[in-house]
C-alpha cells in the first residue's frame, strides 16, 4: 500500500513539473520578441535626401545631419530627431562638432546652432574681416589655440564662423567675386584644422588661415587644371603626412605636397578621356565628383563619390566599393572616422554604411 501511495505522490509532481516548464517558457519568450521588434523599429532612420554630416560625441552618441531633413541623435537604442520646428536654424546640417563643455554644435544652410543637451539654441555672431596675404604661409605655423577653436561651414555668405570659448564669429573672407558663377566663395565643405593652421574649402578656391592672414590657392595662382571651368571645391583634408588632398566636381581629386600640385585623379587612371571636367555624370571607374574625403586610423585615405561610390587609397593602390558591392546609392557624401577606428560613410539615398574591414554594411535600416 506505501509502494502505490509513493508511486501516486511521484507522479503527481511530474505532472505537475512538466505542466509548470512550457508556461515559464511562453511567458518568458513572449516579451523578448517584443523587445526585440521595438529595437528593430526604433533604429529605423528615416532620412531619404542625403547624409551630409557624421560624428561621434564624447558619450559615444552619433549624430547624423541630413541634406534637408534635420538632424537625429543615436544613442545606441533609439534616434532623437531636431527640426526647424524644434529650434534649428536650418534642415540642412553640414557639420557636428562639439564643445568642450560637452553641447553639441551644428553648421546649418543658415547659420550656426547649438544643442545643450536640453533645448537647442541659435547662435549669432559678429562680423569679423581679416587681411589677405597672397604669398604662400611659411612652416611652421605658430598660432596659439587655433586647434582648440571649432569651424563652421554655414549658410552661403563668403567666409566662415569660429567658435572660440563661448564666442561666435563670423570671418569674411578679404576678397570679391568678379566672376558670375554661382556662390564663387561659399564654403562647400568641412573646414579642416590641424597643424595650427586652417583650410577652408569654397567652390572656386582653397583659403588658407593662420589665426592672423590668408593665402589663396586657385586655378589662377596655382594652374592645377587644364578645365576651362576651374576649380569646384566640394571637400578636403591634411591627412598625417601633411598632404593637402582637394575635392572637385569634375576634376577629381588634386594633391598638394609640399610645393607641387598634381591632379592626383589622372595620376591613377581614374579620370574618363572624355571628361568635361564639370558637373556632368561620369561613368564607373573614376574618381572624378569629390563630395568627401576622410583619413582612417591606419592612414588610409577615403574619397567619397558622387557617381562611384567609396575608394580607399592604401598608399599604393585603390579599391573601389559601389553599388555592385552591395551600397544601396553610389553618391557618397560623407565620410567619417570615429573614435573607436570605424568608418561611415553617408549616401545621397539618406541611408547609411559601416565599414566591416572587407565591405561596407548597411545599418539603422
Amino acid at each position: 500500500m506505501k509502494l502505490i501511495l509513493t508511486l501516486v505522490a511521484l507522479f503527481n509532481i511530474s505532472t505537475v513539473c512538466s505542466n509548470t516548464k512550457p508556461t515559464i517558457k511562453t511567458k518568458s519568450s513572449k516579451p523578448i520578441e517584443n523587445n526585440e521588434s521595438k529595437q528593430k523599429f526604433q533604429q529605423q532612420l528615416k532620412y531619404s535626401t542625403g547624409i551630409r554630416s557624421i560624428f561621434q560625441d564624447s558619450k559615444g552618441n552619433y549624430w547624423f545631419g541630413s541634406h534637408n531633413e534635420g538632424v537625429a541623435l543615436y544613442d545606441g537604442i533609439k534616434f532623437t530627431y531636431f527640426t526647424v520646428n524644434d529650434g534649428l536654424s536650418h534642415n540642412q546640417v553640414r557639420t557636428i562638432q562639439e564643445h568642450k563643455d560637452g553641447s553639441i554644435w551644428f553648421g546649418t544652410g543658415n547659420g550656426v546652432s547649438s544643442y545643450n543637451g536640453k533645448k537647442i539654441i541659435n547662435n549669432f555672431s559678429n562680423d569679423h574681416i581679416i587681411g589677405f596675404e597672397s604669398k604662400p604661409l611659411k612652416m611652421p605655423y605658430i598660432v596659439k589655440n587655433l586647434n582648440k577653436n571649432l569651424w563652421f561651414n554655414a549658410d552661403n555668405k563668403y567666409g566662415f564662423y569660429k567658435l572660440e570659448e563661448h564666442k561666435l564669429s563670423f570671418i569674411s573672407f578679404p576678397i570679391q567675386s568678379n566672376n558670375k558663377r554661382f556662390n564663387e566663395f561659399a564654403v562647400s565643405g568641412k573646414i579642416k584644422s590641424k597643424n595650427g593652421y586652417v583650410w577652408v574649402p569654397t567652390y572656386s578656391a582653397v583659403f588658407g588661415y593662420d589665426g592672423s592672414r590668408f593665402q589663396i590657392i586657385d586655378d589662377k595662382s596655382n594652374k592645377m587644371t587644364n578645365s576651362k571651368n576651374g576649380l569646384h571645391v566640394r571637400s578636403l583634408l591634411e591627412d598625417s603626412k601633411g598632404n593637402l588632398w582637394i575635392g572637385n566636381n569634375g576634376i577629381g581629386v588634386l594633391l598638394k605636397s609640399g610645393d607641387t600640385i598634381i591632379n592626383f585623379s589622372n595620376k591613377q587612371g581614374l579620370s574618363h578621356e572624355n571628361s568635361s571636367g564639370n558637373g556632368s555624370q561620369s561613368p564607373a571607374g573614376t574618381l572624378e565628383h569629390v563630395f568627401a574625403i576622410e583619413e582612417d586610423k591606419k592612414g588610409n585615405i577615403w574619397f567619397g563619390d558622387r557617381d562611384t561610390g567609396a575608394w580607399k587609397y592604401d598608399g599604393s593602390k585603390m579599391t573601389n566599393y559601389s553599388m555592385e558591392d552591395g551600397l544601396s546609392n553610389d553618391f557618397v557624401q560623407s565620410i567619417y572616422s570615429d573614435k573607436d577606428s570605424g568608418l561611415w560613410i553617408g549616401l545621397g539615398d539618406g541611408s547609411i554604411y559601416r565599414f566591416n574591414g572587407k565591405s561596407f554594411e548597411r545599418q539603422f535600416f
